[in-house]
């Protein structure tokens, strides 16, 4: 029987559409909830879209699920996992699947707290740097004796590297507190939303919040992350890299490398089991310079990796679902994500050792995601590839 998957996204993140494509190659029909102007909106693996309203974000996700009547939601952000447990909380017709599809929904406040979810990883005998809250500038004082400089200053609820700040000196974290704390100043916020092109800054124009911020140990390394899919607790497929470059200091990976890191495996398997966890989620470490890695994050979500497979136990999707995995994508260990990695050139620029991850078979994707940039070759091959496979994934309509 074909299975339902539901993408929830709130944000312009492409790694959604990846998402699809890996569903559908499965079998399976999916379908997206996504703003406007989103590349979902064009990839030929979405069989029917969602609109997702920035002011109204449950309501949206809300008239998705009704409509939708998923067998399993995929949660891409943290904004959309917070509206599927919001409305799980206010007991809606989808709180089963949504539980299904999520696992232990008590787990996911503690997950969503850094200094908790870190506090718990510790407990579990993962190492991880300690992490404190920090409500007022008596308790920063106090932190900062307590951690040492440098520290990272983070807010819940931020994801992509923003609300993160590298503090060095008291100063510094002084300054980066006043500001993570906020609230943002009415200007501000509107200032962001023509910048970002995105509504959801009125939101803190007109009801604007005080964020949390937390105190962490700064691990000097370079960073790392896994992505894993999980069950009832039980891991049952997981990806670990090591970050080769970084779009901005604080930023997401656009360069990776794949690795055996057992201890990345242990600490997967232990915060899933803890949290009684199911669907995808994501953990980031910093590798100290002796190269053990540490935990400084949890994402209780998809991660931009979960779409890639490289086998049986490294094919998240389909673990996932319980079903054969798809093709290996490559035997390549260096791994250039789409598009970050085309900023900076197209892939004749790189090495022959990177696999360069373009959804080629989403060509209307690949068009999106760079427009303009797009060399003239490249973009004929993509109109020869979209007339090609037009027949076989017509598009959907939207709800």
């Amino acid at each position: 029987m074909t299975q339902n998957v539901l993408l929830a996204t709130t944000v312009a993140w492409p790694s959604a559409a990846r998402l699809a494509g890996a569903f559908a190659n499965l079998g399976c029909r999916v379908e997206a909830m996504f703003p406007r102007g989103h590349v979902l909106g064009v990839s030929r693996y979405v069989s029917r879209a969602h609109n997702y309203r920035p002011l109204a974000p449950r309501a949206s996700l809300a008239a998705a699920l009704k409509a939708a009547k998923p067998d399993l939601i995929i949660p891409c952000d943290d904004r959309a996992l917070a509206c599927l447990l919001s409305l799980h909380a206010a007991g809606h017709a989808s709180a089963e699947t949504i539980t299904r599809s999520l696992g232990c929904v008590a787990s996911y406040p503690s997950m969503m707290n850094r200094s908790r979810s870190i506090a718990v990883a510790r407990e579990e005998g993962i190492l991880a740097p300690l992490t404190i809250p920090v409500a007022n500038d008596a308790e920063l004082a106090h932190g900062l004796e307590v951690i040492g400089l440098p520290a990272v200053l983070k807010t819940d609820g931020s994801w992509g590297g923003d609300g993160v700040v590298i503090a060095h000196t008291r100063d510094e974290a002084s300054a980066a507190f006043r500001k993570l704390k906020g609230p943002p100043s009415r200007l501000r916020s509107l200032v962001r939303i023509y910048k970002r092109a995105d509504l959801h800054f009125l939101q803190d124009a007109l009801r604007p919040k005080v964020a949390t911020v937390h105190l962490q140990r700064f691990v000097e390394g370079r960073p790392a992350t896994s992505a894993f899919a999980c069950r009832d607790g039980e891991v049952l497929a997981a990806l670990h890299m090591d970050v080769v470059d970084l779009q901005r200091a604080t930023g997401p990976a656009s360069m990776l490398k794949r690795v055996d890191c057992p201890s990345m495996d242990d600490a997967a398997r232990r915060i899933a089991k803890r949290f009684r966890l199911s669907g995808l989620h994501g953990l980031d470490f910093v590798r100290d310079k002796n190269g053990v890695a540490h935990l400084i994050e949890l994402n209780p979500r998809a991660t931009q990796i979960c779409h890639l497979a490289f086998g049986a136990r490294a094919d998240l999707p389909a673990a996932l679902l319980d079903l054969p995995p798809r093709p290996v994508a490559t035997d390549k260990t260096l791994i250039a994500l789409f598009p970050q990695t085309w900023q900076r050139g197209a892939p004749e620029s790189r090495p022959s050792t990177v696999y360069d991850d373009v959804p080629w078979d989403d060509p209307e994707v690949v068009r999106a995601s760079i427009g303009a940039d797009l060399p003239d070759a490249l973009a004929a091959g993509l109109e020869e590839i979209a007339q090609a496979s037009a027949v076989l994934l017509p598009r959907g309509s939207e709800s």
